[in-house]
């Protein structure tokens, strides 16, 4: 039963791929947005905070067409990174990648936003006062004290990219070896006469990695909040 095939192992493969890339990618900008919504207070902040979450209620699809509109090879982005670096991102795994990432980010900067909220200021300003400067107190005490928020976000866009759907087959279609990721490859095999063995193997998989992605967020999450503690 839990033979994969060369086209299932290979979804499976670029799947992982791609929701590396995309969670790795977005990563500084994520704790720079987290950090910027949490602590400064500026005209547009509801604005730049709805932007942000806007991926959670806009249906995939429309993320995707969005995606196609300004990274597609006439594109404002698409032409001009076409342009200048010969590359192309509509239709690639990069595209996928970009899809996952942009999907994914909400989730990211909210639990990153979380934890820089419930950071302790007075540790800051104490650092502050001993002569460090405002990059050095970053990187020395803020950081640390957020890095189980960063580690529960990362976890957690890691698990919603390779979930990802609607706004990959609408950016970059479904194109096996190159787009086709773990999600595409489901639907096409239930699309697909005696296709539903491989279905079935496709989805336990995924069900396991999405429950490991869970329960490993939680577990590191609260190791690193005891030994901050401590």
């Amino acid at each position: 039963m839990f033979s994969l095939t060369p086209l299932e192992a290979e979804a499976i493969v670029l799947s992982l791929r791609v929701a590396f890339w995309g969670v790795l990618c977005s990563l500084p900008l994520g704790i720079a947005v987290a950090w910027l919504l949490a602590r400064r207070r500026f005209p547009g902040h509801s604005l730049l905070n709805g932007v942000v979450h806007l991926p959670l209620v806009m249906p995939p699809v429309v993320v995707g067409y969005v995606l196609l509109i300004l990274f597609g090879r006439h594109g404002p982005i698409g032409q001009w990174l076409d342009a200048w670096f010969g590359v192309t991102v509509a239709f690639t795994w990069r595209g996928a990648a970009i899809a996952s990432a942009v999907v994914a980010f909400p989730l990211m900067v909210r639990a990153i936003r979380l934890s820089v909220e419930a950071t302790d200021l007075r540790l800051e300003h104490t650092a502050r006062t001993l002569g460090a400067g405002p990059v050095w107190v970053f990187a020395t005490v803020t950081l640390p004290l957020i890095l189980p928020g960063i580690l529960t976000g990362v976890i957690l866009a890691f698990a919603r990219s390779l979930g990802e759907f609607g706004a990959t087959i609408t950016f970059v279609s479904n194109i096996p070896g190159e787009t086709r990721t773990l999600p595409l490859a489901l639907y096409t095999l239930i699309q697909v006469p005696d296709g539903e063995s491989g279905a079935l193997r496709l989805m336990i998989i995924a069900l396991i990695i999405a429950m490991a992605a869970l329960l490993g967020s939680e577990l590191i999450a609260r190791r690193l909040q005891a030994r901050l503690r401590g």
